[in-house]
């Protein structure tokens, strides 16, 4: 029969042990425990758009100000925290984002991806960070139609089937990468091509042919191969006030009386002030803060059905 001592010994014995055993547990815990990561991570795919260049810098520092970092700090103060992976390539167009390998022009800080495409570099990211991502933007297909300035609506027509497929493709990839729930928002373009309104007689036809084709071929084909994905898609064009009938007029120092359209992307890009087709801080702003909103929609809203 144990004495009263033994049993005082044994009863601690068994409380060091449980007080290790417990110590053990939470350092082996801790230690199994993987780091949270603070916050989800932002892809931004595409052109020079989507990398945030503007004219006038060597360095690509400004793509700091493009519309990718704006949609950081926008959703930061939303208290939503994003880690940017900018894989944005000046040039880009809906071929090469799925079968160039490199890039030439990426954009400050960005992830460099030399011996891939740009499709594929992004989806390998998200093969490694899986569960991490939080949102994805696209835009693609301005280069598609760049040199259209001079016969808006035959060139743009012509190169829209190929558009189209390319961007199906892309889609299909991205949504079968990350899931339905993620929220994918692509955007579209200003009409830079109604400043050639300010040209003349001339330039102000090649402006409503141009106002025309995002309105009846651009933003349409756009829209229709991201819905598959259920990518939505942002309309910036009518949002920098693109289309507005060229009747519709304001006043714009130098110019004198314009339309508002003209006025606008005089405005938001660098058309008339640098012939750039690129826009400004304040218009990339507005496309920062077009994306975010959608963001937050798409965050509320349950997510779309495969």
């Amino acid at each position: 029969m144990l004495s009263l001592r033994s049993l005082f010994r044994l009863r601690t014995l068994f409380a060091v042990l449980s007080i290790s055993s417990l110590v053990a547990f939470g350092a082996t815990a801790v230690a199994n425990a993987s780091p949270k990561l603070p916050g989800s991570y932002y892809i931004s795919l595409g052109d020079s758009y989507a990398e945030g260049y503007q004219p006038g810098y060597t360095d690509n520092s400004e793509t700091l100000s493009g519309f990718a970092n704006q949609v950081v700090s926008e959703s930061l103060a939303h208290n939503k925290k994003l880690l940017l992976e900018n894989f944005g390539c000046g040039g880009a167009t809906t071929n090469s984002i799925l079968n160039t390998v490199g890039c030439p022009a990426p954009a400050q800080n960005a992830p460099l991806y030399p011996n891939t495409t740009q499709a594929q570099a992004a989806l390998n990211f998200i093969a490694k960070h899986k569960k991490l991502i939080g949102l994805i933007t696209i835009s693609i297909g301005g280069n598609d139609f760049d040199g259209c300035a001079t016969s808006p609506l035959s060139c743009v027509q012509a190169a829209m089937p190929t558009m189209e497929s390319n961007i199906l493709k892309l889609s299909a990839k991205l949504r079968a990468a990350v899931g339905w729930k993620v929220p994918i928002i692509a955007i579209t373009y200003p009409d830079v091509i109604a400043a050639d309104w300010l040209t003349g007689t001339a330039g102000q036809a090649q402006a409503a042919l141009s106002q025309q084709a995002f309105e009846t071929l651009i933003n349409p084909t756009l829209e229709a191969a991201y819905a598959p994905a259920k990518i939505r898609f942002v309309d910036v064009t009518t949002a920098t006030g693109s289309l507005t009938p060229f009747t519709t007029t304001t006043t714009l120092a130098p110019f004198g009386t314009v339309p508002v359209a003209v006025a606008q992307v005089c405005t938001l890009t660098w058309i008339c002030a640098k012939g750039d087709i690129h826009p400004q801080p304040a218009g990339y702003t507005l496309i920062a803060k077009l994306i975010t909103a959608q963001y937050f929609k798409l965050l509320k809203s349950d997510p779309p059905n495969a």
